[in-house]
């Protein structure tokens, strides 16, 4: 099954350039229905009020971590089947461990390129 280009992805970070650099890598692999999020809660705002194929959320946030959000998601009865990639820079066990035991889909640790996102990518939204 090839992967859907039109999907809706909501990228997540509250780090501007990181999501400058996520944008610019889905671009590169031909997504271009992104839309930003700077933290967990205008994430949850914008999960609740569209319509998204596909979270790339970053751990590490302020207020609402990428794994609180992860949380929120799993636990509402309308997204809880999106997928949802996490990015995080330690490949720490417990944060694994932790994002798997939340129902995390797939996760990146930085620095990453197109090529392993696309990677990651391809493995959530043909497995669903």
């Amino acid at each position: 099954m090839a992967m859907d280009k039109t999907t809706n992805v909501l990228i997540v970070d509250d780090y501007k350039t990181m999501l400058r650099i996520i944008r610019n890598l889905l671009k590169q692999l031909e997504f271009d229905n992104v839309e930003e999020a700077s933290d967990g809660q205008e994430a949850l705002a914008k999960l609740r009020a569209g319509q998204f194929g596909l979270v790339i959320s970053d751990w590490n946030m302020q207020p609402m971590t990428g794994l609180d959000l992860l949380k929120e998601v799993r636990a509402d009865a309308r997204l809880k089947e999106t997928p949802f990639i996490m990015i995080t820079a330690e490949s720490k066990t417990e944060n694994v461990v932790a994002a798997k035991a939340a129902g995390v889909s797939n996760y990146i640790v930085k620095p990453f390129n197109a090529e392993t996102l696309r990677g990651k990518i391809e493995k959530v939204l043909t497995d669903a």
